[in-house]
C-alpha cells in the first residue's frame, strides 16, 4: 500500500510540474468516429459498435477514449447493446517535442467489481528524432504504453504493455489504411488453461469510400475467451476530424 501511495504522489508531482506552455502554441485537433459491425464471423456477443474520440488539449495534455457496445450472449448482431467496455485516457507530454507522455487510463465495463485503472508512460517511437525518418519511410505511426501501476481487484504486480499503430499505403492507395492495438498483460492470476501472458488485439483495414465514410474489416484476438479466440468483424465507419 505504501508503495502505491508513493507512486501516486510521485506521478502527481511530475504531472503538475513544468506545465507552463504558451497558449499561442496550442492548436486543437482531434476526431470522433462511429463504427458499426453488422457481421461477426465467430463470436456474436463481441462488440458490434465502437465510438472513438481523440483531442489535443492545452498545456501538452491530450485525450483519447473509446466505448465498445456488444450483444448479450447468443443474441444476433446489432440486436442489443447491453454489454459495454470503455477506456478513457489522459496523456501529458513531458516536454515540448518530447516523444514521451505520462498516462492515466480508466477502464469501466458492465458487471460488478471489474473496473480497472492504470498509471504509465507512453513512448511514441515514430515521433522520436532518431527513428522518425525510418517510420516516415514506412508510413507508420507506432507507440508503446507501459501501464506500470494497476488499481483493481488483482495482485499489485500485474502490468501491461499496450501497442498502437497506424500504417498507410500511399504507394497503393491514399484511401487504404491499417490501424489497431495489442494489449499484452503480465502476471495475472488466471486458470491453468489460460496463457501466462494474455493478448487482446485488433487490426482494422479501412477503405475510404467517400469523404468521412469508410468500409472496415477488423480482425480480433482475445485470449480471455478460451474458445473462439479469434473473430472477424465487417462493417463501416463514419469519422469527423478537426
Amino acid at each position: 500500500m505504501e508503495s502505491r501511495v508513493f507512486s501516486i504522489l510521485l506521478f502527481a508531482i511530475i504531472l503538475y510540474s513544468n506545465t507552463v506552455q504558451s497558449e499561442a502554441a496550442y492548436r486543437p485537433s482531434g476526431f470522433v468516429d462511429v463504427n458499426l459491425y453488422p457481421y461477426l464471423s465467430d463470436v456474436s456477443n463481441d462488440n458490434t459498435m465502437t465510438i472513438n474520440v481523440a483531442s489535443t488539449l492545452p498545456k501538452r495534455f491530450s485525450y483519447f477514449g473509446f466505448v465498445n457496445f456488444g450483444n448479450a450472449k447468443n443474441a444476433s448482431e446489432l440486436s442489443e447493446f447491453d454489454v459495454y467496455y470503455t477506456e478513457q485516457n489522459i496523456r501529458w507530454q513531458v516536454q515540448e517535442a518530447s516523444p514521451f507522455d505520462l498516462t492515466v487510463q480508466l477502464n469501466f465495463r458492465s458487471g460488478e467489481n471489474n473496473d480497472r485503472h492504470r498509471l504509465g508512460i507512453r513512448w511514441r517511437l515514430s515521433d522520436t528524432e532518431a527513428l522518425a525518418n525510418i517510420f516516415s519511410a514506412l508510413h507508420l505511426k507506432y507507440a508503446l504504453n507501459w501501464h506500470a501501476i494497476q488499481f483493481d481487484h488483482e495482485d499489485t504486480d500485474v502490468w501491461q504493455l499496450e501497442h498502437s499503430f497506424m500504417l498507410k499505403f500511399p504507394y497503393l492507395s491514399e484511401r487504404l489504411s491499417l490501424s489497431g492495438f495489442v494489449d499484452h498483460t503480465f502476471n495475472q492470476d488466471l486458470p491453468d488453461n489460460f496463457p501466462n501472458n494474455t493478448l487482446v488485439g485488433e487490426a482494422q483495414f479501412a477503405y475510404k469510400i467517400f469523404e468521412d465514410f469508410f468500409l472496415v474489416a477488423e480482425y480480433r484476438i482475445n485470449d480471455y475467451r478460451r474458445t473462439d479466440t479469434n473473430n472477424l468483424a465487417l462493417g463501416f465507419e463514419y469519422k469527423i476530424s478537426w
